[in-house]
């Protein structure tokens, strides 16, 4: 909505301030967009390609690292099973192979895998490319309210990637990996399927993490107020509950609740900054009427 609110604002102006001398006109922002987005993919590439020139370390490290037992998280949850005196929260197995059936499957994974990876890193570049266009168009007022906006979007979205990773995508592959339908069956999963629930997880979290944001520009724009949000807390706490049972298929509480909290601070956050938007408003509008 920003992005077209750019162009319908350097739009109306093209054929005055043109003749002005004063603006570009609207082809002329069309390359300049353009311009921005082959930075933003370019950035995507350099690190894509840096990735791929330490993939095996990467994949050993970083990527099948929530495979061992060994893995921060499990550590952590041993010695909170120490502490609760519940014995079930330590990860001290994790019972599956990985492997590779494609012949081209692992060149492929290294592909993709280096292709996410580089836009994981690019992201706070490639979101900074984006608005350093869709600045221009906005008025002052809007400019103002939106200072900031690439470091949070970009914070939020490391935020979101770290919790994915270090939380629930461990959560979610130890119980995968442990759930058996019969002792005779061994598991023995597809590398792409592991990096698919990896990735997915991940970047779902760093999605999800971006609430507050959305909760700003749809507050911004009048659909969203603090009092919807209250009055409906209820029912998010419902729905975030079952998210968190669905992202984490392990059966124990535990487990739920700590993909739960973080994401009902989102929601509380999210009415936090509605709440500072509609008080804007009010001030603003009575500012308007005093005057």
């Amino acid at each position: 909505m920003a992005l077209d609110q750019a162009f319908e604002d350097r739009y109306d102006q093209d054929e005055e301030q043109a003749e002005e001398g004063g603006e570009m006109t609207f082809l002329e922002h069309l390359e300049e967009l353009r311009w921005h987005i082959i930075r933003a993919v370019a950035s995507i590439f350099v690190f894509a390609i840096v990735a791929f020139v330490f993939i095996q370390d990467i994949f050993q490290y970083v990527i099948l690292a929530p495979a061992n037992p060994g893995f921060w998280t499990y550590r952590q949850m041993c010695r909170l099973a120490e502490f609760s005196g519940y014995d079930a929260l330590c990860v001290k197995d994790l019972d599956f192979e990985l492997q590779a059936i494609g012949i081209a499957d692992p060149f492929t994974m290294a592909l993709t895998s280096s292709a996410i990876i580089g836009l994981c890193f690019s992201f706070p570049y490639a979101f900074w490319e984006l608005w350093r266009f869709i600045k221009p168009g906005l008025r002052s007022s809007e400019r103002q309210a939106a200072r900031g906006a690439v470091f949070y979007v970009s914070m939020l979205f490391l935020l979101g990637l770290l919790f994915g990773y270090y939380i629930v995508s461990p959560l979610a592959i130890n119980f995968l990996a442990n759930f058996r339908i019969a002792p005779q069956i061994k598991n023995q999963f597809d590398i792409t399927s592991y990096v698919g629930v990896l990735v997915t997880l991940s970047l779902g979290c760093a999605l999800m993490f971006q609430m507050p944001i959305v909760a700003f520009v749809l507050s911004k724009v009048g659909i969203l107020t603090p009092r919807f949000m209250r009055e409906y807390r209820k029912h998010a706490w419902i729905v975030i509950l079952v998210v968190a049972g669905i992202i984490t298929p392990s059966p124990d509480i535990y487990s739920q609740i700590l993909v739960a909290l973080p994401l009902a601070m989102l929601y509380e956050i999210s009415i936090l900054v509605s709440g500072s938007i509609e008080r804007a408003r009010l001030k603003e509008a009575r500012e308007i009427l005093n005057n």
